[in-house]
């Protein structure tokens, strides 16, 4: 990774050379657990920042594994990285953990790329494409927080709720079909959603916060506290269902 390289490839060799690194750990197996699950997020996220310091050195960072550099806030192009989301899925051998590389320049993702690695495959911005067709009436929710708007709205639709693990999983999964939607009402932080974002939105999909306004990156406060991600066609109805639920409970 010498030679010059556009901002297209380099989010897709940063995302898949991260996926088999983290793939080559596990596999040797000497390493479990907890252990395990901090040494995928150090060495992932080493390389990352490394690759990025000799490849774009004037952009900004952040990263959920490193510490936060407000000069990024002076930039208008940053790379928003999760180099390991699902830590604890990655350690215990489940497969829906994701690797996140996302370019966000004025504070809206351009170049993104989401890998699922134990399923061999890296979701880029450049030629994503939503799955058309009939509903699969449901709807992927936090396995560790589903929030209970969710459950109303999959409950007015006919649907089920579904938990699933790492943000990217869930979001990827909507992509192709596998959930019509992706709710998360429990808090996350701009590296959860930067590239799953930019994939999706690059896709066709529908992505917002629960009231409906835009998802905006690199902000000096970087939680986010909900996210909807949806075929386009369900946004509407979703986002009514989910202002009335608020209304009615004061949260979501």
């Amino acid at each position: 990774m010498t030679a010059h390289l556009d901002d297209a490839t380099l989010t897709h060799h940063l995302a898949q050379s991260t996926a088999d690194l983290l793939k080559g750990i596990r596999n040797v197996g000497a390493l479990r657990d907890r252990a395990l699950g901090d040494a995928g997020d150090d060495l992932a996220q080493n390389w990352i920042a490394r690759v990025l310091e000799q490849h774009r050195p004037d952009d900004g960072f952040l990263s959920e594994e490193a510490a936060d550099n407000p000069e990024r806030l002076g930039k208008d192009r940053v790379w928003i990285i999760d180099p390991l989301d699902g830590t604890r899925e990655y350690a215990t051998g489940r497969q829906d953990w994701a690797i996140h590389i996302a370019l966000v320049e004025n504070g809206v993702p351009t170049h993104a790329a989401v890998g699922l690695p134990d399923l061999g495959v890296v979701f880029l911005s450049s030629d994503a494409r939503a799955v058309s067709g009939p509903y699969a009436k449901r709807i992927v929710v936090s396995h560790n927080r589903a929030p209970a708007v969710a459950h109303h709205v999959a409950e007015k639709l006919g649907f089920v709720t579904s938990p699933l693990g790492s943000a990217g999983a869930k979001a990827m999964h909507v992509l192709i079909g596998d959930y019509d939607a992706y709710i998360h009402a429990g808090g996350q932080y701009e590296w959860d959603s930067a590239a799953p974002v930019g994939v999706c939105k690059a896709a066709g999909l529908h992505c917002s916060r629960l009231d409906g306004s835009e998802l905006l990156y690199n902000n000096k406060d970087t939680y986010m506290p909900d996210i909807l991600i949806c075929r386009p066609e369900l946004a509407d109805d979703i986002l009514e269902m989910a202002a009335t639920f608020r209304q009615e409970n004061g949260s979501y």
